[in-house]
């Protein structure tokens, strides 16, 4: 099963980043929002991206202009539907993936791979919804997309091994590396890792340390790049929490409850760097924490 064509639905954060290592790999790319103005400043940022890259010399300017030169921008799904290999990188609420997922399935190839970059929900019950769950998988790629090495590929129930085999070349192709994750709430990376940022919210919300202490703590005692609140600022607060609830819900374990008060700084909308606000107020200089 050869892949020539990629299909990117959601042009956000995670959308443009596999947009951009999909282009550069060779891969042409249709990508899709609901917003003309999403796409433009997509676009933007992915220009803006392979320049570095050129300024450092990781690619040369002959790489950027040919990997610019395979990306579309396109408002219709149907254009997306004609890719050899479709990944979904809509906002995380299971919901929209499945409305986007109907709305392909008239257009779809007899071949194309439905994939979806969700962090947390079931491929399985995704897969479901559609008219091909031999031929859907989880292809979960880390944040940033062009610097990050792993890719996570998930299972559904029902997933064949040409299908897998197909999204392991991929991943090969694109020059990163594969972890296998059986389809459970969360899959590896976030099972280990929103937990642990969980934690330090209690941490913070039962006044065992502030936020430079949490985070000085675990960087200097733990030898971790960046803090865990700090993490849960470029993550998204909205995300940490909407994935704490889907291991909460799908594993029905205390050890899973989310914290207060990462919910109430969602309720206040102060979600991290993505809103200038969260556990660190970015509207200055510098960040200062805000507890």
């Amino acid at each position: 099963m050869e892949i020539k064509s990629v299909g990117v639905i959601g042009a956000g954060q995670m959308g443009n980043g596999i947009a951009h290592v999909m282009a550069l790999s060779g891969y042409q790319v249709q990508l899709n929002d609901i917003s003309q103005d999403s796409l433009d400043k997509a676009v933007a940022l992915i220009t803006k991206n392979l320049d570095r890259q050129v300024s450092r010399e990781k690619i040369s300017g002959e790489d950027r202009d040919a990997a610019l030169g395979r990306i579309s921008a396109t408002l219709n799904l149907s254009d997306v539907a004609k890719t050899d290999l479709v990944i979904e990188a809509a906002t995380e609420r299971e919901d929209v993936k499945n409305k986007i997922f109907e709305a392909l399935l008239p257009d779809l190839g007899e071949n194309t791979i439905l994939t979806s970059n969700t962090s947390s929900i079931s491929i399985t019950r995704l897969a479901s919804r559609t008219d091909r769950p031999e031929k859907f998988m989880g292809f979960h790629f880390m944040n940033p997309v062009p610097i990050m090495q792993l890719v996570e590929l998930i299972r559904g129930i029902a997933t064949d091994q040409e299908t897998y085999e197909a999204c392991l070349g991929v991943v090969q192709r694109l020059g990163k590396t594969a972890a296998s994750a059986e389809d459970f709430p969360a899959f590896i990376v976030n099972r280990i890792l929103i937990p642990m940022i969980n934690e330090a919210c209690y941490t913070l919300y039962e006044g065992v340390g502030n936020v430079n202490s949490i985070d000085m703590a675990m960087k200097l005692g733990a030898n971790h790049p960046m803090g865990p609140l700090e993490l849960a600022d470029f993550i998204g607060l909205d995300t940490c929490l909407a994935i704490m609830n889907v291991l909460h819900d799908g594993l029905a374990d205390t050890k899973y409850r989310p914290c207060p008060l990462l919910t109430k700084y969602v309720e206040a909308g102060w979600l991290g760097r993505k809103t200038q606000r969260g556990f660190y107020d970015y509207r200055g200089e510098t960040p200062v924490p805000t507890r």
